[in-house]
């Protein structure tokens, strides 16, 4: 029985997608008035008008929805099951609407290219998830330039990057800071400096991904040290962040890596602040 009555209510609401909207709102308010004269005069049309909509309608899905009678009208049983399925099928739309435009439901995809492991961008989805929790979240790692394209496509709605250049053509919210540090083997000459300055980079190997954001750091430390002379060897490797370090930890070179990069424990990396004559280098992120 129970799923008979099931089955009624999901075709109720598969025929109802045909149904003119002015027929289903001349049936609620009918309803409420339990008179089509009344209800007619309420909505400013002619009774016969009303009366020839929900006659269609009924015919439309097969449901006698009102029991006539001199005194007025009075909704049957399946025409109370049909008008209740409707008002929950608007009430469910107009909240979902609602929750769309504050943004507090729908679906949200986040491009990046910087580590999920720890930092700021880890928190601030932790914290989205929270006070969002209807929004789902798709996330998409690529290259810099893939995001550029994926944004100015509508495939993604938002990329967290640095600020490095004006790739983005579009506009860009300011977000948080992170450091740079360098990642040096254990044991290394410089870990037993508190800070590392750039210039202490002139003599070392800087192993660097090309992959982002290594392009960027490489953009960075050659801005720090115009000078040739205060260069350091630079390696570029077509390899991940993870393989870097795996270089660095047996002895192949140093590199450079932001805060965020830190999160996952490496075994025999060091991390130090590096700096110049203002104070420990930065880069800037923004949601683009």
């Amino acid at each position: 029985m129970a799923d008979e009555q099931d089955h009624r209510y999901l075709s109720l609401r598969n025929q109802s997608a045909t149904i003119p909207l002015q027929h289903l709102r001349y049936a609620v308010v009918s309803a409420e008035y339990g008179s089509f004269r009344r209800a007619a005069e309420a909505l400013l049309t002619q009774q016969s008008t009303l009366s020839r909509c929900i006659r269609e309608l009924e015919e439309s899905i097969g449901v006698i929805v009102f029991e006539r009678s001199s005194g007025g009208v009075c909704a049957t049983s399946a025409g109370r099951d049909f008008l209740r399925t409707i008002l929950e099928q608007m009430d469910a739309l107009v909240t979902s609407a609602k929750s769309n435009g504050r943004g507090e439901a729908g679906r949200l995809s986040v491009g990046f290219y910087t580590s999920l492991s720890a930092g700021n961008l880890r928190a601030t989805l932790v914290d989205f998830r929270q006070r969002c929790p209807q929004v789902a979240l798709g996330m998409v790692e690529r290259s810099r330039m893939r995001l550029v394209t994926a944004l100015r496509n509508g495939a993604i709605d938002v990329v967290i990057a640095t600020d490095g250049g004006h790739v983005f053509d579009s506009n860009a919210l300011p977000l948080w800071s992170e450091r740079v540090l360098v990642a040096l083997p254990d044991g290394h000459h410089l870990a037993g400096k508190k800070a590392i300055y750039w210039t202490d980079l002139r003599n070392e190997t800087v192993l660097l991904s090309h992959y982002d954001p290594g392009r960027e750091l490489e953009d960075l430390l050659l801005a720090k040290l115009i000078s040739t002379a205060d260069r350091p060897k630079i390696e570029r490797h077509d390899v991940s962040r993870g393989i870097i370090k795996t270089l660095i930890s047996i002895g192949f070179g140093v590199s450079l890596v932001a805060e965020s990069d830190i999160g996952v424990t490496f075994a025999g990396l060091t991390y130090r602040e590096v700096r110049d004559g203002a104070g420990p280098s930065q880069v800037n992120y923004s949601a683009h």
